[in-house]
């Protein structure tokens, strides 16, 4: 693809309310919004001062320093300093400052990331003229012209393969699925393990691992399970314990009936990994299946199961401050369940970051700090893991970015014990921590992936990089309620 934004009006960090799809787009602080403004007059003036283009400068490393900065002034003039992008103000025009801080060392490994098939069977049961994720912001990125649902190709396989593994540096990812009926999923198990072969047979590696989605609470919910594992070599089984046949209300618990049978069984078939959808309730009827108070018990009950909770318990709409054992809402449910039952760090739990840290990135780097900090003490430096929730958010490579230069504050490390986010300590987040419960050999990954066809189009590609710098999920409320349409 060439040509994207030309005029360089889109900033590398993508600055906006798109959502994953889960809960309602929620505006901007005026402080954010502000801090666009700022980035985008610096990026025009940066650009003039190194004689370059605004859209050359923009898809190179001092663009993102330019605007991670601005975020900071922006974040500062608010009175949120509990974290920051430690990135120095030389970094927005010297490339080699902009590098040192933000240009790849880790291995990226995200696991969540999503696309759907734009030509599945999904379509096929959709109402007579219907047009499902025409109202997303990437509908119209030019892809399938002349076609009556061409536009879906804005979302396949082939956007997924540039997004994440060209405009990012990510290195391996799990594909994961959205909380659906069988007959409703936009990517089947068998749509995604085609795409797995894609990128596989680009020469080479296991880039791209597989989750299958289970629903415990629906009639025979259990029994796409066997076939999973027979057929499709998955390495994980995804639920939604929001999820159930008389919708939100409806929904189940691990530590429940449904959640134990479903538990089991995974056990009996080898493979002993739940990634469970926990936080972001899909409506207020569902609440109660979103915290994560079944968690500990569950965890405690099957020491020799992984759970891998996704968005870590995270609500939007609850503030994240210092650990509080009375909230009830948000990532405090997961580490009071985890104290309540007994879970030490380092156990069996790991907390994924998906939407949690896109969305506290952008509006307040004090909830952003609180949250990683409480984490990384309840589930202990090797368990916490890299997901970005992508394709929603377009390319993770900000989300990237962002992180390799975050730091909590050291006055809330002192105050609450919070690590320092070293470079060592985030090469563990970003993808070592992922390797144990996915069985990756990484040495023996990156050997390989060195010389694949990816690995080769990557070091091209980055000699005329052409980013979209565009997010594909919900940006509005009329967004977000056709999205949830198509789930329905």
């Amino acid at each position: 693809m060439t040509g994207i934004d030309p005029e360089g009006t889109r900033l590398p960090v993508k600055i906006d309310t798109a959502t994953n799809g889960e809960f309602a787009p929620i505006a901007l602080p005026p402080s954010v919004r502000a801090a666009v403004r700022a980035a985008q007059e610096a990026a025009t003036g940066n650009a003039r001062r190194l004689g370059v283009g605004r859209r050359a400068f923009l898809t190179g490393a001092c663009g993102v320093a330019t605007t991670l900065l601005a975020l900071n002034r922006a974040h500062a003039s608010a009175g949120t300093p509990g974290g920051r992008f430690d990135l120095p103000e030389e970094a927005a025009l010297d490339l080699q400052l902009a590098q040192a801080a933000l240009g790849k060392r880790e291995f990226v490994f995200d696991v969540q990331g999503h696309h759907v098939n734009p030509t599945g069977a999904w379509l096929g049961r959709q109402r007579p003229g219907a047009q499902p994720l025409k109202g997303l912001p990437y509908a119209n990125c030019g892809a399938g012209e002349g076609e009556a649902l061409g536009y879906l190709q804005c979302f396949g396989a082939d956007r997924f393969v540039k997004d994440v593994f060209l405009d990012s540096d990510t290195d391996m990812m799990v594909l994961s699925f959205t909380p659906a009926p069988y007959d409703r999923q936009p990517l089947t198990m068998e749509e995604a393990a085609a795409t797995r072969a894609l990128v596989k047979a680009l020469d080479g590696s296991d880039r791209l691992l597989l989750h299958s989605p289970i629903n415990p609470n629906v009639p025979d919910g259990l029994a796409p399970m066997e076939r999973a594992v027979q057929e499709f070599r998955i390495s994980a089984f995804k639920t939604y314990t929001q999820f159930g046949p008389q919708g939100p209300a409806s929904g189940f618990r691990l530590d429940d009936a449904h959640g134990t049978a479903f538990i089991e069984k995974a056990r009996a078939l080898g493979v002993p990994m739940i990634a469970v959808h926990k936080g972001i309730p899909f409506s207020d009827q569902g609440y109660e299946f979103s915290t994560c108070a079944d968690v500990g018990p569950a965890a405690r009950r099957f020491p020799d199961v992984t759970f891998l909770i996704y968005h870590a318990g995270y609500d939007p709409d609850v503030t994240e401050g210092p650990y509080d054992p009375a909230s009830r809402g948000g990532i405090d449910t997961l580490v009071r369940s985890l104290e309540e039952a007994g879970v030490p760090p380092g156990a069996n739990v790991y907390a994924e970051l998906g939407s949690t840290w896109r969305f506290l990135m952008l509006r307040d780097p004090t909830q952003a700090a609180h949250a990683i900090g409480k984490l990384l003490k309840a589930v202990g430096e090797d368990r916490l893991l890299w997901g970005t929730d992508s394709i929603w958010y377009g390319s993770p490579q900000d989300q990237i970015q962002a992180f390799r230069a975050f730091q909590i504050a050291p006055e809330l490390q002192e105050k609450h014990g919070y690590p320092e986010l070293t470079p060592a300590l985030k090469a563990k987040v970003f993808g070592l921590n992922a390797m144990k419960p996915y069985k990756v050999d990484q040495p023996r990954f990156m050997k390989r992936a060195d010389a694949d066809l990816i690995g080769r189009l990557k070091r091209g590609y980055a000699e005329a990089p052409d980013p979209a710098f565009e997010t594909h999920g919900p940006r509005t409320r009329a967004e977000f309620l056709t999205f949830k349409r198509l789930h329905g």
